[in-house]
């Protein structure tokens, strides 16, 4: 399975300005919906710009174990979709490797499925508790036959006859079990309603309406969304262009602003409201970002980033904020350490359940780097030195063990502290970064392009 090939640790160096024109990789969300809903849909989806990532090739595979043909010509992805309410019953365990979007959101679609499905993955995805997609599962008439302790993989599901719509409260703000909830509703007779006091990313809800879903939305006077889904309803194959995923984005943005004479320009990347949390608090903090060719493009926002090296201020990040940025705060952090002040993060508790204990794992990796920061139950504050003067580790990266960042099979902490390196003032080594190929195979090629000491 995925990341067992032995540890590849790497480093990064302080760098001369860095510039040039780049893409970063499709947006990872919106990629791994392409391929589910493409291969649910009747007819045929074309998708350009897909993440070629692990994580999402997991989800393409799977949706092949269940009946979807797919396949690739030149740089689109063709699917032929099995039609709502026909996926088969796979023949083998789905492997998702370390991809935690990819198996819940397919443990939603295929609980409503009178069929048994066995979910595995790596060590990592294997530590991460499912109980919160589960647990709206089990109401809607889904057996969980097995699971490891905590609702852990394996998971082994079996679903009714027919599932029974419901209306769920997330208890949390998360776009996976929401989402989750609507794909289980999707082969569900009648309307299964979810209420997301706290808004999340919206792509589950955009992209089922673009293939025909019949979807309402409605929003209260306490600002409470209320997502109504009419289940059995016929989805239709369409063509979809991913844009550049704005978490992938963040780390050559981040270094751009931290590395001084650094000029460049990060091309089409997704500017979704629920997803540009992290630019919104680097622009408080001071950072030079300006907005060029803004466009729609298939319903979403997306515009061209044209970065320059900033001189950095902390801030405090409120926690209503944190569903707009949860996967960029290890690469706020860093960029908190290079600036003037204390940045305090707050509502952090989400991080505790990412593909490592991502608070925890940001904050050992600052204090092995010589950053002052104090680490509480849901919130961070980081004393910044501007410049790293003082950061990083030993000579060339390995003379001081403590300053080798443990990154936990996380491909956000490792591809973070190597940002940092550009700018502290001694190398920082991350023990792995094989893992980085879940999400951004072409990190190290492209910061190295940009002129970035890294490898």
């Amino acid at each position: 399975m995925t990341h067992q090939a032995p540890p590849r640790p790497a480093a990064s160096h302080r760098s001369a300005g860095l510039s040039g024109r780049i893409r970063v990789p499709g947006d990872k969300s919106i990629s791994h919906r392409s391929f589910m809903f493409g291969g649910l849909a009747s007819g045929e989806t074309r998708i350009a710009g897909l993440l070629q990532g692990e994580d999402v090739m997991r989800t393409g595979e799977a949706m092949k174990a269940m009946g979807a043909v797919i396949r690739r010509e030149g740089d689109e992805w063709i699917i032929r979709g099995t039609g709502n309410g026909a996926l088969v019953e796979p023949a083998a365990p789905l492997d998702f490797g370390n991809a935690g979007t990819g198996s819940r959101l397919t443990m939603g679609l295929v609980g409503a499925y009178d069929m048994e499905t066995v979910f595995i993955g790596d060590a990592s995805l294997s530590k991460r508790p499912m109980g919160r997609v589960l647990d709206p599962l089990r109401q809607m008439g889904v057996q969980v036959v097995n699971a490891a302790k905590g609702d852990r993989m394996p998971i082994t599901l079996r679903g009714p006859k027919a599932t029974a719509p419901i209306v769920y409260r997330v208890p949390m703000a998360s776009a996976q079990v929401k989402s989750a909830v609507l794909l289980a509703g999707l082969n569900t007779p009648g309307v299964t309603t979810v209420v997301e006091p706290v808004m999340t990313r919206d792509h589950t809800e955009k992209m089922l309406r673009g293939f025909g879903a019949e979807l309402d939305i409605e929003t209260d006077h306490e600002g409470v969304r209320h997502i109504r889904l009419q289940g059995q309803g016929r989805l239709t194959g369409r063509t979809i262009v991913v844009p550049g995923d704005p978490s992938s984005a963040a780390f050559p943005l981040v270094a751009a602003l931290v590395v001084p004479g650094s000029d460049i320009v990060i091309e089409n990347v997704l500017m979704n409201p629920t997803r540009t949390g992290l630019i919104a608090t680097l622009l408080e903090m001071g950072a030079s970002i300006e907005f060029l060719n803004g466009c729609d493009a298939g319903g979403e926002d997306v515009a061209d980033l044209h970065v320059r090296h900033s001189e950095l201020r902390g801030v405090t990040v409120p926690a209503d904020r944190a569903p707009s940025m949860i996967d960029e705060y290890p690469i706020l952090a860093v960029a908190a350490a290079l600036a003037e002040g204390e940045t305090l993060m707050q509502g952090l508790d989400e991080l505790r359940v990412k593909e490592s204990d991502r608070l925890a794992a940001v904050a050992r990796g600052l204090e092995a780097n010589g950053v002052d920061c104090t680490e509480g139950k849901d919130f961070l504050a980081v004393r910044g030195r501007p410049g790293g003067k003082g950061l990083g580790g030993g000579p060339d990266g390995q003379g001081a063990r403590k300053g080798i960042v443990a990154t936990h099979l996380d491909h956000r902490i490792a591809m973070a502290f190597l940002v940092m390196g550009l700018a502290a003032e001694k190398p920082v080594t991350v023990d792995d970064a094989n893992m980085i190929a879940t999400s951004f195979p072409e990190f190290m090629g492209l910061m190295r392009g940009l002129g970035a000491e890294i490898g």
